[in-house]
Formats: structure tokens, C-alpha cells, sequence
């Protein structure tokens, strides 16, 4: 792989983003152990403020373990609307100013500034942007500088909170060097125990290590790792577009009033969206159910609800927009659902009062869907429709 030392990738993350809109609508609850997400024991950390990260609290925690932690912590259970509100405040900021960016997701941006250096200097460019974002959001971001985005995210991470770090041209491996293996991303908590357990702590070792032993232990993740190490990174900004809305919908190829069947149909569709969804870091906040009659009248529904991207909240919202929409009880032809108004996000915003076994599941499904398709599995009521359902993302004119 060569190394594309042309580049200059801005890395852009809010700090604790959660946390600071919180802090932003209500001013007391600054510098206070701040923990948003499930209020239940049975519940999740969604969010944490830096005053409750030195008690080793963090997101995905049991809420449980985390008061057991930090006793003193304020709950509260978070506003995804507000969240989304902010985030695209910081977005247009963004789009604005900078040539080429992609918001990979609701706090965190890279931006392409290849080629600015001959007629602005890069560094002295983000730190204005930087400063501009603060100035008119009010918000924490921190930002790392380099030729990649690895090395980038990697340096942002390093400056947390509200700072901001460059890594000048052919330093990327002195400055990798003496950090944890835990820093490089893609290596989660089993990758590192793997290598902990060789004496394999810094990134300086790893690198010793035979790209051909990475290989035979992680296969092409093998090499990727070994990339990393060495700070190579190659992978494009992705150009940011934002998508209004994803859809899909079905004609029956004989005309039904089973309402048991157009459920679990509409179930079905849900299910393959939002993990559509989700595989994109993406929210909605948005849902409309469209029907059909055999007489050809269409008619639909749609209905706001705060940003989401979980199959539990979707399909109890269709079903009931399908319930209020089908009044005339003859046969139906057709049906659909869309998604719309979509956000950058991951699924943990949407956490505030999910349990973590809910969270394994999801994220347990997610990996067999990721792997093997999105009907790899399905819930039992859906079996005999979901299979043959199908994506159209311009189907639903309702």
C-alpha cells in the first residue's frame, strides 16, 4: 500500500457532545458528574460528562455499575430531538466553510483540505473553523490535523478535551509510537487481551510484529492493523450527502383484508429499514405508513417522533399509523412504509431507556445481518413475508 503524502485530513470531534448540549440548556449542571441515558438499574449509559469518566464510568455501562461507581452522578435520561437540532447547527457551520467533508457521525466530522496549504496554511484553517464553531454553537470541539484520517482521529483523541493537535508531514509514526495499542481504532477490548497476553502494550512493539503473523492471526484484518500501526491510511473523505428518506413498499399479487398479514409484512419492512439504518449511522425522525385499496384510492399517514433508528420503536409506531389508516375495511392492494427527516447518529442516542441485554441483542442481530444479509434473521411473525420484500427508495409517493 503507498502512502498518500499529498493529503491534509481536519478531524473534528465534539466533546462529550451529549454532555455539553445538556450543559448549554441548563448551565448548573456544568463541571457537575453528568450521566444521560436509562434511569432504570436495568438501564444503559448513554452519555457521561469527563467529571464521571475518572471514576471509570463510560457509555454502554450498566447504569447500575455506574452509581455504583460515581454515587453522587446526576441522571437524566437525554433529548435525542435536541441533540439532532445541535448537531445540524455544527453541520452547515462545516459545510460552509470547508471544501469537502463527510459527517461520519452526529459529533464527528474529517474534512479534505488537500491542496488549501498553497493559499491558506491547513493548520491555521481549522483553527479558525474551530474557533468559529465554538463561537457560534457554544459547544466543545476538538480537532487533530494530519496526512490521514487514522492519524487524525487518533490526534483529536489525544488533545481531549477542547484542544486541538497537529501532526506534522512524516511524524506519524513518532508520534504513534509510544501509545496504547488500544488508541489504534479496530482494536477493540479481545484484539488488545490477545496481544497483552504476547506483551504486546505500546504501538512501537506492535509494528515488530510480521505482517505475515497478523495475517495468519486476524486474516486481511491482519494487514490492516498492520497499516495502522504504521499509520497508514489510505481511505477517502467520503463526500457528505444527505439522504431524505428511505422507503419500500409491497403489492400483494392477490388483493387481502388478512390484517394479521399486512402486520407482519409492515413488521418485516420496518425491520430491514432501520437496520438499514443503522448499518449507515443513521437516525430518523420521521415515519409514514401508506395503504392501498383494491379501488386503487391511496391514502397514508405520517407521524414525528424524536430521532430513532430501533426496530422496537418503529414498528410500534407503523403498526399503530397502519390501524388509523385502514377505516374502510375492503381489500387491500398495496402498502408501504418510509423513513424520513434522517440525522447522522449511531443507536446509542437512541439508548436512554433500552437494558443492556436489549443492546446485545440488537448489536448481536446487527453482526448476523451484516454478515450474512439483512433477511439472515427476522422475527418468527415475519418468516413467511420478509424474505420477499424489497428495497425502493423512491417508491413511496403517498
Amino acid at each position: 500500500m503507498i502512502r498518500n503524502d499529498g493529503r491534509s485530513i481536519l478531524h473534528m470531534d465534539l466533546d462529550a457532545f451529549f454532555v455539553s448540549v445538556e450543559c448549554l440548556r441548563d448551565d448548573r449542571l456544568k463541571d457537575k458528574p453528568l450521566i444521560i441515558g436509562g434511569k432504570s438499574n436495568r438501564g444503559v449509559v448513554a452519555a457521561c460528562s469527563y467529571e464521571t469518566r475518572k471514576f471509570g464510568v463510560h457509555s454502554a455501562m450498566p447504569m447500575k455499575l455506574a452509581l455504583q461507581l460515581c454515587p453522587d452522578a446526576i441522571v437524566i435520561s437525554g433529548d435525542a430531538e435536541a441533540y439532532g437540532k445541535h448537531s445540524k447547527i455544527v453541520t452547515e457551520i462545516i459545510r460552509e466553510k470547508a471544501p469537502l467533508f463527510e459527517k461520519s457521525s452526529i459529533d464527528e466530522f474529517y474534512l479534505d483540505l488537500s491542496g488549501m496549504d498553497k493559499f491558506f496554511g491547513c493548520y491555521k484553517w481549522s483553527t479558525e473553523l474551530r474557533q468559529k464553531v465554538m463561537k457560534e454553537t457554544r459547544l466543545p470541539i476538538s480537532m487533530g490535523l494530519s496526512i490521514n484520517k487514522l492519524v487524525s482521529k487518533v490526534a483529536t483523541g489525544e488533545c481531549k478535551p477542547n484542544g486541538q493537535k497537529q501532526v506534522e508531514r512524516g511524524d506519524e509514526e513518532a508520534f504513534l509510537a509510544p501509545l496504547s495499542i488500544r488508541k489504534i481504532p479496530m482494536i477493540g477490548k479481545k484484539t488488545a487481551d490477545f496481544f497483552y497476553e504476547m506483551g504486546i502494550t505500546r504501538v512501537k512493539t506492535l509494528r515488530e510484529m510480521p505482517v505475515g503473523m497478523l495475517e495468519a492471526t486476524f486474516g486481511k484484518n491482519g494487514r490492516i492493523i498492520w497499516n495502522k500501526a504504521h499509520g497508514i491510511d489510505n481511505s477517502p473523505v467520503v463526500p457528505y450527502v444527505e439522504r431524505k428518506s428511505i422507503s419500500t413498499e409491497s403489492t400483494f399479487e392477490t388483493d387481502s383484508i388478512d390484517v394479521k398479514k399486512m402486520k407482519a409484512i409492515l413488521t418485516a419492512m420496518i425491520e430491514k429499514l432501520a437496520f438499514k439504518l443503522r448499518s449507515e449511522k443513521k437516525l430518523c425522525s420521521c415515519i409514514a405508513v401508506k395503504i392501498r385499496y383494491s379501488d386503487f384510492e391511496t391514502t397514508s399517514k405520517q407521524l414525528h417522533i424524536p430521532y430513532t433508528s430501533s426496530d422496537k420503536v418503529l414498528i410500534d409506531k407503523a403498526l399503530g399509523l397502519f390501524d388509523k389508516l385502514y377505516t374502510r375495511r375492503i381489500l387491500i392492494r398495496l402498502i408501504g412504509v418510509r423513513l424520513s427527516k434522517m440525522a447522522h447518529g449511531n443507536y446509542q442516542i437512541n439508548l436512554f431507556d433500552d437494558t443492556r441485554d436489549e443492546i446485545n441483542l440488537f448489536e448481536a442481530t446487527d453482526r448476523i445481518k451484516a454478515k450474512y444479509g439483512a433477511g439472515a434473521l427476522m422475527r418468527a411473525s415475519t418468516l413467511d413475508t420478509g424474505s420477499k420484500l424489497r428495497y425502493d427508495f423512491n417508491a413511496f409517493s403517498g
